[in-house]
């Protein structure tokens, strides 16, 4: 499968991934100069590119783990959605819940995204639905004491 990328900013790093048996492709910072982001802060970082997803797939952007684990920096929405429609510029909403300023530096990895299957579905409204052993317990509903 193949994902046409364009280049939006001169400084822009397409993604990549790191092995061969990845499943994420690194995305990069593009930006000019260091941003700092505080503890409780969230900031909105451009990748450079846009890209042409494939019909049927969607980009899911995650935290980087060395981010989330070392340093407490998050993607902002937990995983970020890239429809394949959509054709403007990739960005990275990230979120700082560590106790330490931490400085994004420019073409430095901040995120990874994983292109997968998704299904479309046609929603149906419904007087009843159908019976489960679980019925409507929620949280927690399934495990033992």
């Amino acid at each position: 499968m193949e994902m046409k990328v364009k280049k939006l900013r001169e400084n822009a790093v397409l993604p990549k991934s790191a092995t061969k048996g990845s499943a994420g492709m690194d995305l990069y910072a593009a930006i000019e100069n260091e941003i700092v982001l505080n503890p409780g802060e969230r900031v909105l970082i451009p990748t450079g590119f846009a890209a042409e997803i494939p019909e049927g797939t969607a980009g899911f952007i995650f935290t980087r783990s060395g981010l989330g684990i070392k340093k407490g920096i998050h993607v902002t929405n937990g995983v970020g959605v890239v429809d394949s429609d959509y054709r403007g510029e990739i960005h990275v909403g990230l979120h700082n819940l560590s106790q330490e300023a931490y400085t994004i530096a420019p073409l430095e990895r901040i995120a990874q995204m994983i292109i997968m299957p998704y299904f479309a579905v046609d929603v149906i409204e419904a007087e009843a639905l159908d019976e489960t052993d679980r019925g409507a317990g929620g949280f927690g509903s399934t495990g033992t004491k």
